[in-house]
């Protein structure tokens, strides 16, 4: 991986607009970036496999044409990561991937899962370990000391299942371990809220609310992410093929669920949220509001932009690029350029 600048990155060959002001064209053989007309950056046509562009602005007719000639696929992303379009020429590899996709997933659809959700119980672990290290009274919780074991022995466990039903009846047993003590994660006596248990469809509290949120802007990135190199979001290996679900998206998220939980419990525990961003419905169902989700997704935002160092490339990267290089690798996998996908693992 190779920086190209601070408002552009080449990551496996693949360019990342990420300044929201930037604007794309063409000069010979050369695709230029600008900010506010100036130009900033210029690189060769034949260093680029892919273009990723979060600008509102977008890019020239001229480079369209140029990258629809030479095959190289733009995707345009908006600024909170939802997939917009794609501009690309006529389809070749993007078949070939997707079918390499479905016999991979069929061959080695249980190790997929398997190290999946191992980096799912670990990166949990970690989670829980990091509350424990700023909250010493906490250490010998016995509640919170059995989720770990749980966690741990789920790590171990999952590697002797021997189909996918049996991975994610493990996965499932950790969760209720792990979310039964999420509620102690929440260290500040002033939230005015309290989690029991964890519920989706429809959300029944104002925690799940957040987490239920949360989780959908992560897993919507990853759908974003995996257009971008020609994978199809609603083939996955673990969760089961259903009509209308991302399922591939669902299956990437786990690894970093993690974040999605950090950041809710920092936007609680430092009082962001409040009882007055939530709405009860007549149901039950409880969800953010307006000013709620105004709140979350400004901070959101915020988070994508801070940098972390990627466990695999052994580089920094900005948070909000994760799904994409993650999707790149496992494309990378799946055409056979790599022996095995690397999971996300938290250091």
């Amino acid at each position: 991986m190779i920086f190209l600048g601070e408002d552009m990155r080449k990551l496996l060959n693949t360019i990342y607009v990420t300044n929201e002001t930037a604007y794309l064209t063409l000069d010979g053989e050369n695709l230029v970036c600008k900010i506010e007309g100036k130009e900033k950056l210029r690189i060769p046509f034949e260093n680029i496999e892919n273009v990723v562009c979060f600008s509102y602005l977008g890019c020239s007719p001229a480079l369209m044409g140029k990258c629809v000639e030479k095959t190289i696929p733009i995707n345009f992303i908006s600024p909170q990561g939802k997939f917009w379009a794609k501009v690309c020429g006529e389809t070749k590899g993007n078949v070939f991937l997707r079918v390499a996709q479905i016999e991979q997933f069929r061959e080695n659809g249980l190790t997929l899962a398997q190290n999946t959700l191992a980096a799912k119980f670990s990166n949990t672990r970690q989670l829980i370990r990091r509350t424990l290290h700023d909250n010493a009274e906490l250490r010998e919780d016995a509640e919170i000391k059995k989720a770990i074991t749980v966690l741990e022995e789920g790590m171990n466990k999952i590697f002797q299942a021997l189909t996918i039903e049996e991975a994610m009846g493990i996965e499932g047993y950790c969760a209720e371990s792990y979310f039964g003590i999420f509620d102690k994660l929440l260290t500040n006596e002033k939230v005015p809220f309290h989690f029991e248990l964890r519920t989706k469809r429809p959300p029944l509290d104002p925690i799940n609310a957040v987490l239920s949120f949360v989780y959908t802007l992560a897993t919507n990135e990853f759908a974003a992410a995996l257009e971008t190199v020609g994978l199809d979001s609603y083939i996955g290996y673990c969760h089961a093929l259903r009509s209308g679900r991302k399922s591939l998206a669902c299956d990437m998220v786990e690894e970093t669920r993690c974040i999605v939980e950090r950041f809710v419990i920092t936007l609680l525990n430092l009082q962001i949220l409040g009882e007055k961003d939530f709405e009860k419905q007549v149901s039950g169902a409880v969800w953010l509001n307006e000013e709620g989700r105004k709140k979350v997704l400004a901070r959101w935002q915020e988070k994508k932009r801070t940098d972390m160092m990627h466990p695999y490339l052994k580089q920094k990267i900005p948070l909000g690029l994760l799904p994409y290089v993650q999707s790149n690798l496992l494309a990378k996998y799946v055409r056979g350029d790599i022996a095995e996908y690397p999971v996300f693992l938290l250091k």
